[in-house]
């Protein structure tokens, strides 16, 4: 009996199971896609949107109005003509399309829709940023990265159910896992789907937006710039991953980790900018977002060159939340001296979050600087600020609330800070499936005392 074939078969079947060759293309076609709000300038009185199409279509436009009660009648419209840029990467050709909205109506709420005659998307609405003072929340995810469309979707979906009128998405880099990947962008975009299109997100890019050139120079992902459109008040070498702005009471920050950790120059560069822009800043609050942490929760992970050189900057200048990703695991402690939660409540420095929203996950850091952690357990977060109050809740996928606290600042007094962890569900620290295999017994023993025992 001849089993070659049958042996040739099987062996075939393993070559070709292993690699994504049936992975969702997400092509584009003469209607529009991946709709993204993004700030380009003031939230109060702009607002930008991106869109894709086919490379076929030339040239697309915006139209826009003051958001009635009645249906919207096309005769009151006013249309834009959009800037368009083309893209070739991972064999699919296409055109992004983008229109920034001026000479808006702080607190206002707006529709639009894009495309062509013929090939217009629905109506969408967004409502522009207060004035200083007015309260809002919004939302904030680690990194999405891996299943994008069958696991991501929930986490985003649950937050949008959770907080729909939030005033914009915080992304901490690590929004996909494969630089250039159309089909993971499309991914990204479906699992956000109308979302994109209704709440702003502020983006910073992680390590896996990032490839690098024989001579070791960085290449962010072609898809960012195309498909985000961000502000370009940081340094011109990091255009639109560098930058700040403000909305209400808040400033937001975010630095590029990815250029910090891995080039001094780059290192100094954001440094001496970051200063300028905390030197400057009159709002009351201030949130800083990076991918690679100050201070890192998965195990076997440090980014010391990267604290020293920053963290004092963050306390010189009292910044109150850091948040971060990259590490598929969760995290949250205050002003950390020493590598040791402190508990002081006058403790000035700010409370650094480390968190994860997609499906891939790493055991926890035996170096147990968090108050509160987490391990395989997919995470939201949604932070409110309301005159002297900074509320923070970290959600599960199925909106259970895991992590709180809030944040005081009053005049003339130390900031307070309010553990609400004891309102959460019980701590989640048990190893990821696998660690059997990866661990020796003294590794399991060791972090069951750090993380078992010491709570």
């Amino acid at each position: 009996m001849n089993t070659a074939p049958k042996f040739i078969f099987t062996f075939l079947f393993l070559v070709v199971s292993s690699f994504p060759l049936f992975a969702q293309k997400f092509l584009p076609t003469e209607f529009p896609d991946r709709i993204i709000l993004t700030w380009s300038d003031d939230p109060m009185t702009t607002q930008s949107v991106t869109w894709r199409t086919a490379a076929e279509v030339k040239s697309s436009k915006a139209q826009f109005i003051l958001a009635p009660n009645t249906p919207i009648y096309l005769d009151s419209v006013e249309t834009f003509d959009a800037d368009t840029e083309w893209l070739d990467v991972d064999s699919v050709q296409a055109n992004y399309h983008s229109v920034t909205f001026r000479n808006l109506e702080p607190a206002t709420t707006y529709a639009y829709r894009v495309g062509n005659e013929g090939t217009w998307s629905e109506w969408f609405q967004f409502t522009t940023a207060p004035e200083k003072g007015t309260p809002f929340s919004f939302v904030y995810f680690g990194d999405a990265q891996n299943n994008l469309k069958s696991q991501w979707s929930r986490i985003i979906r649950q937050a949008y159910s959770n907080l729909p009128k939030a005033a914009f998405m915080l992304h901490a880099g690590d929004l996909i896992n494969r630089t250039q990947s159309d089909s993971e962008w499309g991914e990204w975009n479906h699992a956000g789907s109308f979302i994109n299109g209704m709440i702003p997100s502020i983006s910073t890019p992680g390590n896996h937006e990032y490839d690098s050139e024989e001579d070791g120079t960085l290449v962010l992902d072609y898809h960012w710039k195309k498909q985000f459109t961000l502000p370009e008040n940081g340094p011109s070498e990091f255009s639109e991953s560098v930058y700040y702005l403000d909305y209400s009471d808040l400033r937001v920050i975010s630095l590029n980790s990815q250029e910090i950790v891995q080039n001094e120059v780059s290192m100094e560069t954001q440094k001496v900018w970051l200063e300028k822009v905390l030197a400057e800043n009159t709002q009351k609050w201030t949130i800083i977002t990076f991918h690679h942490p100050i201070y890192s929760s998965g195990t076997g992970r440090d980014n010391k060159e990267f604290r020293e050189a920053f963290k004092p900057i963050f306390d010189k200048y009292k910044v109150d939340l850091v948040l971060q990703g990259h590490d598929h695991s969760y995290g949250r402690g205050r002003n950390l001296p020493s590598g040791v939660a402190n508990q002081d409540p006058e403790a000035q420095g700010p409370v650094y979050v480390v968190s994860v929203s997609g499906p891939k996950m790493y055991n926890l850091t035996f170096d147990k600087w968090m108050d509160r952690a987490a391990s395989n357990t997919q995470l939201y977060q949604i932070i409110s600020i309301e005159g002297n109050q900074l509320r923070y809740g970290a959600y599960t996928a199925t909106g259970d609330l895991y992590d709180a606290f809030d944040l005081i600042k009053e005049e003339g007094k130390p900031k307070e800070f309010i553990d609400r962890a004891d309102k959460a569900i019980q701590e989640a620290i048990e190893l990821t499936p696998g660690s059997e295999r990866k661990m020796t017994p003294e590794e399991m023993a060791e972090y069951m005392r750090t993380y078992k025992n010491g709570n």
